[in-house]
């Protein structure tokens, strides 16, 4: 397996060590549920260095990438984030990612780490078309380190050179100096709760880790990390995002732009699907009677297969046990009360509204 500049630490600071996306990553530290009401009450801090980065640069570049992602990167301003699908032409999604526009003709973009080979091959399969863009794969050469909760901000701010405090949402700073140390500081989350993230060099990670640990962020691992991105129906690729889930699908309509002047890979499979109508979707389910885990059947009076839930946890902020889950259109209105099939057993779970927690 792979391993990040962080992961010594981890082992050092008694970590739950397992395979994702091809790296040794911290499951957690002891406690998910801890370390998850840590990011709800105060800050917790994510080693999430097994992202993938890409540089795209040159004169094609925008053009390159509004072709490659549904959303529109040739709108951003400088130092401005977006995040959009990038998708098959058959419309279902290669990854979910973000970009990053560093300077006019210069963009960044950041793939799920189980992704980055096969998103890698995809992009440069399809450069080809735009010979005014080069892309270059620094995914090895940077850690990335997300602070994530209500005391964030403050933290950052006591370890950061010069205000941070009117970063805007999905904004970021180049050449940002935190705890001493050179980062691209950007301001996104997945979490539902206020954060930022640090892009650095491998070196300075532990260095910059330990002074944000010391000034009050508390460590927690990918466990707690899912459990918070479930709460704020947040998708995960290869559960609510797949090859065969499409955007609209998932609920991801407003990150579809319609209207760009030169047509996205996808384009026309996903207007498509809007003229004829979704036929299934993402819904959020409130269940009753045990915890449905991804893969669970949802099924019919007479137990006949009609969906499959994409995510499940016990929520530690709301105290019960949530879903997300593929169904029947007609099965996804707000008050429906579905049948999902837990180790053979039959429980009831109630369609409600997403996301299941939002931050004051």
């Amino acid at each position: 397996m792979k391993t990040t500049a962080l992961t010594q630490w981890h082992q050092r600071h008694g970590a739950k060590l397992e395979e994702f996306g091809g790296y040794s990553m911290p499951i957690d530290y002891g406690s998910i549920l801890n370390e998850h009401m840590a990011v709800r009450t105060g800050a917790g801090l994510f080693d999430v260095s097994h992202m993938g980065e890409f540089i795209v640069r040159g004169p094609d570049a925008s053009a390159c990438l509004d072709q490659l992602v549904t959303n529109l990167p040739s709108g951003l301003e400088q130092h401005q984030a977006l995040y959009s699908p990038m998708c098959y032409a058959e419309g279902g999604v290669v990854d979910d990612l973000l970009i990053y526009r560093l300077a006019d003709e210069v963009f960044m973009m950041v793939v799920n780490a189980s992704n980055i080979d096969k998103d890698w091959e995809w992009v440069m399969r399809h450069k080809t078309e735009w010979p005014g863009a080069t892309v270059t794969n620094v995914s090895n050469e940077m850690a990335l380190i997300a602070i994530q909760g209500p005391t964030a901000a403050d933290i950052v701010a006591s370890q950061a050179e010069g205000d941070i405090a009117s970063l805007e949402y999905y904004h970021f700073i180049p050449d940002a100096v935190v705890g001493g140390v050179p980062v691209l500081l950007s301001r996104t989350g997945y979490t539902g709760e206020d954060g930022f993230e640090l892009y650095l060099s491998n070196q300075h990670a532990v260095a910059l880790w330990e002074r944000m640990v010391d000034a009050g962020a508390r460590p927690a691992g990918l466990g707690a990390r899912d459990t918070l991105r479930l709460e704020a129906r947040l998708p995960l690729y290869g559960h609510e995002l797949s090859a065969a889930i499409t955007p609209l699908e998932a609920g991801l309509g407003p990150f579809v732009r319609w209207d760009k002047k030169g047509s996205f890979i996808g384009h026309e499979s996903l207007v498509q699907q809007k003229r004829s109508g979704i036929v299934r979707k993402i819904v959020g389910l409130d269940v009753q009677g045990g915890i449905a885990r991804a893969g669970y059947q949802v099924v019919d009076d007479q137990h006949t297969v009609i969906g499959t839930v994409t995510s499940g946890t016990f929520s530690p902020s709301l105290k019960k046990a949530i879903a997300l889950a593929l169904v029947p259109i007609e099965c996804s209105t707000v008050g429906s009360v579905l049948t999902i099939l837990i180790r053979g057993r039959a429980v009831h779970a109630t369609v409600v509204k997403t996301p299941f927690y939002k931050r004051r």
